[in-house]
């Protein structure tokens, strides 16, 4: 009994902070898009991307998060446009969002650009009062139907890129909308508060065959504390990586990925739990798969021009 509360104390802290931010991925290098709406048409080709991630294997009722994007540039590459949708499951509570971003990508330079986006949509928060069961049968607090509510959201963000180098800022639920989820008992509520996003990576080409990618993400959401990830990235022929990555306070994640006929990619990564889930939790699972879309013009080309 006393590993069942424990369990699920840590559960609705972990949801407390992580499911009212943008998906969460411990790949987010290779999909920020989903952070960011300014990063819509920056890569020189339409990208299809599915993810699945399965959040502490082991512990019952744990986390499980899908998201479907796509994004790519008009004609002239001075514009970009993408959406994308994606459902969070942490045991009787379900979250599901449908998001459309807009990018205007400004010329800098002969070899970068800087791109600002904008994007909005719905979530839709719902919780089965079902599935919970209570120590007070009689509390009010939630009823035993499924009950949902369908709130707006909007963002932006901005976004400098070259082709050995990048910083993206970005804050999504900038609208602060109110979430009420029961309509009878003593209702809670909540906020969505402001998240702040920075983003930044360098690409250095050690030997011909190599690239070593350093890449920072920061967070902050009010009153959490700031959350720092720190991944190194190798890249071998622009086709095959391995990276670890650094999760402030949560994880440590290996990953490994691969581009087949600079088309198709598939990425797998491993979270190894620091805190103390750890003595209940068998890791995280991360499955990535991409699809990129080119045009004739843009063929052979994998990374962002500047044109």
């Amino acid at each position: 009994m006393k590993k069942v509360i424990i369990i699920s104390f840590l559960l609705l802290c972990g949801s407390s902070l992580f499911s009212q931010q943008l998906p969460h991925f411990s790949q987010y290098f290779l999909n920020d898009f989903l952070i960011n709406p300014a990063v819509a048409g920056s890569r020189g080709y339409f990208e299809g991307v599915s993810t699945h991630r399965y959040q502490w294997e082991g512990v019952t009722d744990a986390p499980r998060t899908y998201t479907l994007s796509v994004h790519g540039p008009t004609k002239n590459r001075k514009m970009g446009f993408g959406g994308y949708i994606f459902t969070d499951i942490v045991g009787p509570t379900r979250r599901t969002g449908v998001n459309a971003s807009y990018a205007y990508h400004l010329k800098i330079n002969e070899t970068t650009k800087l791109s600002l986006g904008l994007n909005a949509g719905l979530l839709q928060f719902m919780i089965d009062g079902s599935k919970i069961t209570l120590r007070d049968a009689n509390d009010a607090i939630i009823t035993n139907g499924v009950q949902s509510t369908l709130i707006p959201d909007a963002g932006f963000g901005l976004y400098l890129y070259h082709k050995k180098y990048f910083f993206g800022f970005s804050a999504p639920q900038l609208l602060n909308y109110k979430v009420k989820f029961f309509d009878e008992g003593r209702n809670p509520t909540g906020n969505l508060p402001s998240h702040f996003f920075v983003t930044g990576g360098y690409k250095f080409q050690v030997s011909e065959d190599f690239i070593v990618e350093p890449i920072v993400f920061v967070k902050y959401v009010k009153p959490a504390p700031v959350q720092f990830e720190g991944t190194l990235k190798i890249t071998y022929k622009d086709k095959l990586w391995l990276s670890g990555t650094y999760r402030d306070k949560d994880a440590i994640t290996a990953s490994i990925g691969y581009l087949i006929n600079n088309s198709f990619t598939v990425a797998y990564a491993y979270d190894f739990t620091t805190t103390n889930l750890k003595n209940y939790s068998d890791g995280t699972h991360e499955l990535m798969m991409g699809a990129r879309f080119y045009s004739k013009k843009n063929k052979k080309k994998s990374a962002p021009s500047i044109e």
